[in-house]
């Protein structure tokens, strides 16, 4: 999306664009696939209402009015108990906190979704900032298991910005305060959104290249240069290496040192990510947070979200996600051992559902998901322009002070666009315009 929007709005520049993309289709992250005849999202994903560079998008491409919108509720797993916790009532009745724990829990909420500027967090530890807002109660019982599944240990080495710009988000999704979730989806999911971005860059004049691994990008005597896998090259004006920071690290031939450094050194958590087809329901919630240990990190419901008459063939989509390190041995764990454990796992925590309840089971692996927000990151970032002639690196690493989301994607393309307007000189991305 990040790629696909930039080139959307360069062609609106009036400059021609081509896309080169190694996969046989479009979409990255938010690619769709097929399991057992039902094809949707290869990940997870949600559109809140707040979502303007996503909904903008959207619009332009002839697919805002196609959204659907759902009110959905909140569980977590807790010493054995499936719970909802989707209402300040729930909240309050909650066990597992003591009364004084979660009035300082929904302060600490509270606080972070009025803070506007993340960068000063950037310099204080998450557990740090936590701790002292939550107090050690709170944020051993209810925030460390919840950093853990996301994070794992790299918890320890990230700044609190990363719980600030996750409570900004999620508290956006709420209505009324902390009332009630309503997220949303357009009919058909991002299949719908891929083919349809596809044809408007298309009758844009866009050219897409997909199928086409690129081994090396460097200046020829001063041109931006393309060497494809199979030996092929092309010349550009100008390239704008999208892919996550160590790719884009060894993509680049000709960066400086410190380049290189900043590029490599971006620490990436990446994504185990089974889905799994179901003939019931679990329990009804879109996402159900762990705070018992468990070889996922979450559940997500999405037939809570999608209209599973419609769309999902009546049947039940989970996803079971886990974050890893980019480079854990568990990226490499067969299908079939992911598919024991993790099955294994969900049926205690739902020992109504069955074996035979289960129709498919399918395993998605990303090394390279999410930037780790990691102290005092904005220091280390890695510039947009590069020292060779013509190229840029723009891509999740320069999310600052956010959560790897589409619309923030959406929103760094956007911005990137206006860097690259007229001659192509910006060192820097424009700030902000807005949530």
């Amino acid at each position: 999306m990040l790629g696909l929007t930039l080139a959307h709005r360069l062609a609106g520049q009036g400059k021609d664009v081509t896309i080169i993309e190694a996969a046989p289709h479009l979409g990255g992250l938010a690619s769709a696939w097929t399991i057992d005849g039902i094809t949707w999202d290869r990940h997870y994903h949600v559109i809140l209402a707040s979502d303007g560079h996503l909904r903008r998008v959207l619009a332009e491409i002839g697919l805002d009015g196609d959204m659907q919108w759902a009110t959905t509720r909140t569980g977590v797993l807790a010493d054995g108990r499936l719970m909802s916790l989707s209402n300040t009532i729930e909240m309050a009745t909650f066990p597992v906190l003591n009364l004084v724990d979660k009035a300082r829990l929904a302060a600490t909420i509270l606080h972070a979704s009025r803070i506007e500027d993340g960068r000063p967090l950037e310099s204080i530890p998450v557990a740090d900032w936590l701790t002292r807002w939550s107090g050690r109660r709170a944020f051993q019982r209810f925030w460390l298991p919840l950093l853990r599944s996301k994070l794992g240990d790299n918890y320890r080495q990230t700044s609190a910005a990363f719980i600030w710009a996750t409570i900004r988000r999620l508290y956006a999704a709420r209505r009324s305060g902390l009332k009630e979730e309503r997220f949303g989806y357009v009919a058909g999911g991002y299949a719908r959104v891929l083919e349809r971005f596809a044809s408007t860059l298309a009758a844009e004049g866009v050219h897409l290249s997909l199928g086409r691994p690129v081994a090396r990008i460097f200046a020829d005597a001063g041109t931006p240069t393309v060497q494809f896998a199979d030996g092929a090259r092309e010349t550009f004006d100008r390239v704008v290496v999208t892919a996550a920071a160590p790719l884009a690290a060894r993509l680049c031939d000709g960066l400086s040192p410190d380049e290189q450094a900043r590029l490599a050194g971006v620490k990436y958590q990446g994504i185990v990510c089974p889905s799994v087809l179901l003939k019931r329901p679990l329990g009804g919630f879109y996402v159900t947070n762990l705070l018992d240990p468990a070889p996922f990190t979450g559940v997500i419901e999405m037939s809570a979200l999608v209209d599973r008459d419609r769309f999902l063939g009546g049947r039940h989509l989970v996803y079971l996600p886990r974050y890893v390190a980019s480079d854990d041995p568990f990226l490499k764990v067969p299908d079939d051992q992911i598919r024991a454990t993790f099955l294994e796992a969900l049926f205690r925590m739902f020992p109504d559902l069955r074996a035979d309840d289960v129709l498919a089971f399918k395993v998605s692996r990303v090394p390279y998901v999410m930037a780790l927000p990691t102290l005092h990151y904005s220091d280390r970032l890695p510039s947009v322009r590069t020292s060779i002639p013509g190229v840029y690196t723009l891509n999740s690493a320069h999310i600052v002070n956010g959560t790897l989301n589409v619309n923030e994607t959406v929103q760094l393309a956007e911005r990137g666009a206006r860097a690259f307007q007229g001659e192509w000189v910006g060192t820097d991305l424009p700030p902000l315009d807005g949530p």
